[in-house]
């Protein structure tokens, strides 16, 4: 029997083999492993152990983690590939190779993060390859997926980049979003490095070109970039001729370990890490920078270099930038070094204007020092003293730059900032003097009544000195003279005792009556009464349309409180809020009296025939959260809008966003952090807890911003009551299921735009799904919502919400 079965056995046998191969090698991964995202973690490591597979526990945050390949050698952790920069998964968290789909990660949840992306096909393994290179294989042993095709921001031996590949910097050194530099191969052949326009994702002109591109003979032209296991870095031409970018000696890939980073100041760095646990120097040491200035390369139209705006670049000895503000200047940003720096003190003509003195200002010299690309003046030829006193003499001149007797006047904002012994000009930074030195302009009626003073003084000097008739008449004049200051002065003051601030002009029903036409124009309704449109006229000044509001809600025998809340809202000045120009409380009748804008609600806007371009909506989408930001977070006390909608929000010339009615909700009683006070809003809009026995706090506003900002993006309205399709009918019930099943380009269907700019599209869905959590503490901060938006900070994976069905 059992030489019956051996040949049989030994065909069957031999067809395995090289399955059975193929599964068995050391560093393989079969179909079902996983990892778990917690600090102890094992990695899938590469046969050699030189690589590793896993999760990278963030430094800024410990509950989240980035699925990520590192040197498993080297004890400070250098990591070469990452996947999920823009939302870390959180503890708990799980990467999986499935047999379908490849490489998933998804949340304790299990929804969706991040999954490797290719043609559904039947999976045999995986591999973390000795190059650092990991590989995901089909059942024919194809390569379906790999890491060194999907490159971030490093480049490993025997790693190519082809034409059209990018490698992306990293935002900060431990904040792994993308940054503003790339390195690109172009479909000329030629290698660059330039910055790109974070809201759009435009690239800007290069600050370094390899100059592989073969005029004479396109066909030889740089094809491929290659970094090989010996560190030699080059551009390979068609015709197999090598274009190096090393500026060193390579090494031998047995003794040392390479790479190339694009830094996230723009440097693209080649640098190497010796193998010996014996070396004298364990550290990543440097061979090649490209540029090998950053801070002199050439200065681009658009962005602001390495350095922020009004920032100068220095090169330090390892060839890396630092940044520093001249003097006078500091950063916008504490945190940020890189960032932009604003002065000290103001500046300018209108600040200027308001000071009677002329010499305001010192000039302080920087020897080597340029900004290359802000010139609006050029005076030629030119002494050192005259280039300087051109420029004290000139409110827009913030800096003069002197250079072979030419002086070139400069104006903010001043970008591609460097100091550097290459550089021969002198640049004159102009700062304010210390006795001048005040943060703000002096205010405008000290001015009028120091000017009064003097006057009054010279006056009197004439009075002493002059004959009785021209005394008599000088009385005569005086007293009429103050009889008109004195009616100016209880006019002015009129607010003043009735505990409303003198900044707004107070008005009595008939004025309000009159420029309505009796309240014959209706611009819209809301919550708390009805707008009219309005004209208001101010002496020789030309008319003003006004929106009058008229409240039909405001309890009686509140004036104390409406003075007071009235007085709030005065103080607030923001641009993306609609200024309170005056009020009424006379009588019965109380109104408020807005400034009216030209372009309407922002509901007509976005629900209208036409659709407004991505950039239009996320752009107002962020004035609408810095509104609010300043309503929750810089007044005192906090203002609850409790009404935030499209009909609410309305838009100026340039079509920035203004909330409208805010404070309202305050005027009708509302505390300053919470309130029990009856349902108030919009349906479609009221956050859950208004349903419930709980206080209402700012977070009411946070939802209602989710949902808008759902609607913004994609340009519907969150109910729909045409009877199209059920699952659609609600939006935020609609974007919840495309987020959670990967499906969110459906969200914006035919929108080229949006899609085209897809990581934006998702971090807005993210943002909202995260302001709609029925959970209130899930619920970010109005600040927090800002900071994500703009991807200032990253934003987390979402605990998948379940919209409220009530508020919908």
């Amino acid at each position: 029997m059992a030489s019956i079965f051996h040949p049989f056995l030994s065909a069957y046998l031999l067809l395995l083999l090289p399955l059975v191969v193929a599964q068995s090698s050391a560093g393989d991964i079969g179909v079902g492993s996983s990892i778990e995202a917690t600090p102890d973690a094992k990695p899938w490591v590469s046969p050699s152990n030189d690589f590793a597979f896993g999760f990278h526990q963030l430094e800024t945050n410990n509950d989240l983690f980035l699925l990520a390949i590192w040197y498993y050698k080297i004890p400070s952790r250098t990591i070469v590939w990452y996947a999920n920069a823009t939302r870390p998964a959180p503890t708990r968290s799980k990467v999986e190779l499935t047999a379908d789909r490849g490489l998933v990660l998804s949340d304790p949840q299990g929804q969706l993060i991040w999954r490797s992306v290719f043609a559904i096909r039947d999976i045999a393994f995986a591999r973390m390859n000795d190059t650092g290179n990991f590989v995901v294989y089909g059942s024919g042993s194809e390569q379906l997926w790999e890491s060194f095709k999907n490159p971030t921001d490093t480049m490993l031996p025997t790693q190519v980049i082809r034409r059209g590949g990018v490698l992306s910097s990293r935002h900060k050194g431990s904040n792994f979003v993308k940054g503003r530099f790339q390195f690109r191969l172009l479909a000329d052949g030629n290698a660059v490095l330039n910055t790109i326009n974070m809201e759009s994702n435009l690239s800007y002109s290069p600050y370094y070109i390899s100059e592989t591109f073969d005029q004479a003979n396109s066909s030889n032209s740089g094809f491929q970039v290659r970094l090989d296991e010996d560190g030699l870095f080059y551009v390979l031409r068609a015709n197999n001729q090598r274009f190096s970018l090393n500026s060193e000696d390579v090494v031998p890939s047995a003794d040392y370990y390479h790479r190339v980073t694009l830094t996230f100041d723009g440097v693209l760095a080649l640098s190497r890490y010796p193998k010996s646990p014996t070396a004298s120097n364990r550290n990543w040491s440097v061979s090649t920078t490209i540029p090998d200035n950053i801070c002199t390369t050439r200065a681009n139209k658009y962005g602001s270099g390495t350095c922020g705006y009004n920032n100068i670049c220095t090169l330090k000895a390892d060839k890396r930038p630092q940044c520093n503000c001249p003097p006078g200047y500091s950063l916008s940003d504490a945190n940020d070094e890189y960032g932009n720096c604003q002065a000290d003190f103001m500046q300018g003509c209108e600040a200027d204007a308001s000071s009677s003195r002329g010499d305001l200002y010192d000039l302080v010299e920087l020897q080597n020092t340029d900004w290359p690309s802000s010139d609006y003046e050029v005076i030629s030829p030119c002494t050192v003293n005259d280039c300087k006193a051109y420029c004290l003499q000139d409110c827009l001149c913030i800096v003069a730059e002197y250079n072979k007797g030419e002086c070139f006047k400069k104006t903010l904002p001043l970008p591609y900032g460097r100091q550097d012994a290459q550089v021969n000009t002198i640049a004159f930074v102009k700062v304010r003097k210390a006795e001048f030195a005040q943060k703000n302009p002096p205010i405008i009626s000290t001015v009028y009544e120091k000017r009064y003073r003097n006057s009054l003084m010279i006056l009197i000097s004439v009075f002493l000195g002059s004959s009785v008739f021209v005394n008599f008449v000088f009385v005569g004049v005086l007293c009429l003279g103050s009889s008109f200051l004195y009616h100016r002065k209880i006019k002015r003051n009129h607010s003043n005792r009735n505990g409303i601030q003198s900044s707004l002009r107070y008005f009595n029903y008939k004025e309000l009556e009159e420029a309505t036409n009796g309240f014959e124009e209706e611009l819209g309704r809301g919550s708390f009464g009805i707008v009219y449109k309005g004209i208001i006229k101010t002496g020789s000044e030309d008319p003003t349309q006004v929106a009058v509001k008229k409240l039909d809600r405001v309890v009686q025998d509140m004036d104390k409180e409406f003075r007071t809340e009235v007085n709030v809202i005065a103080q607030t000045h923001h641009r993306n809020l609609v200024k309170l120009l005056g009020y009424c409380d006379e009588g019965q009748s109380r109104m408020l009296v807005y400034e009216c804008l030209s372009n309407g609600t922002l509901a007509s806007f976005l629900f209208g025939d036409l659709k407004p371009s991505w950039n239009q909506r996320t752009q107002i989408a962020m004035g609408i959260a810095r509104g609010l930001c300043y309503l929750h977070e810089e007044c005192s006390p906090q203002i609850i809008h409790c009404d935030i909608k499209p009909q609410n929000i309305l838009l100026d010339d340039y079509y920035d966003a203004r909330i409208s009615d805010f404070g309202l909700s305050k005027l009708l009683g509302i505390d300053q952090s919470c309130t029990n006070t009856a349902i108030r809003g919009t349906k479609g809009y009221v956050a859950p807890e208004w349903f419930k026995t709980v206080p209402v706090t700012v977070k009411v506003d946070v939802y209602s911003f989710g949902v808008l900002l759902l609607e913004i993006v994609c340009c519907r309205r969150n109910v729909l009551m045409d009877g199209g399709e059920e699952e659609k009918a609600i939006l935020t019930d609609w974007a919840c299921d495309c987020f959670s099943e990967g499906t969110v380009d459906a969200l914006v269907e035919n929108d080229a735009e949006a899609l085209g700019d897809k990581m934006k599209l998702e971090r807005f869905v993210m943002v909202a799904l995260w302001c709609i959590q029925e959970d209130i503490s899930l619920r970010p901060s109005m600040k927090k919502v800002l900071l994500m938006l703009e991807e200032i900070i990253m934003v987390p994976a979402l605990p998948l919400p379940c919209p409220s069905y009530i508020s919908a």
